[in-house]
């Protein structure tokens, strides 16, 4: 049933046309025209000047879908694949991949996902069909397994979450490339 209904979503985002864009600093340009406003009510990228500007994740994750097609500067014609345009991006971040595994999980499963702001904070999560509507529920800190992460950071990004009314997951990437979720709350003992 759940591969039935994976591969159904996976149909209805393939029916959007497959777009052009161009590698422009750290973003992907898109030009506004058919299939761009399909994109932005999905939760996809911000449009500035007739322009879809996409991030780094969002790109990644519509190229590994067939849904965009990137070339490098203003040069139409050759594309550049998934792995080209990871191996351009990760110069920028070293822990690029352990986001973007992340980010495609989340997106999988139908949730909107957006940059995240502040603190490390990667990423913020809107519930199914509420994005627009509602603010994001859920903030997301993404690690990789093995790499650790102070605990008074961790108590600091949890304070900052929750003064903010929001619920912190931790993401954490195993060795494997799998994501693992834990919820995060303050402990009060009485």
């Amino acid at each position: 049933m759940k591969k039935k209904l994976a591969q159904e979503k996976d149909r209805k985002e393939t029916e959007i046309q497959q777009l052009e864009g161009s590698l422009v600093k750290n973003k992907v340009a898109v030009e506004a025209g058919c299939g761009v406003d399909a994109l932005t009510s999905r939760g996809y990228g911000m449009v500035e000047d007739d322009v879809l500007a996409l991030n780094v994740y969002e790109a990644l994750y519509l190229v590994s879908k067939g849904m965009l097609k990137v070339s490098k500067g203003k040069k139409r014609g050759t594309s550049l694949g998934f792995e080209q345009l990871l191996h351009q991006f990760k110069r920028l971040n070293g822990d690029l991949w352990v986001r973007y595994l992340v980010y495609r999980d989340w997106r999988s499963r139908g949730y909107v996902v957006r940059e995240g702001f502040g603190l490390d904070i990667d990423f913020r999560i809107y519930e199914r069909g509420a994005y627009g509507k509602k603010p994001a529920t859920y903030l997301v800190l993404s690690i990789q397994e093995g790499k650790p992460i102070p605990v008074k950071k961790l108590a600091q990004v949890l304070r900052h979450v929750q003064s903010l009314k929001k619920k912190l997951v931790l993401s954490v990437v195993n060795r494997r490339g799998e994501v693992v979720y834990y919820s995060l709350s303050k402990l009060t003992m009485r």
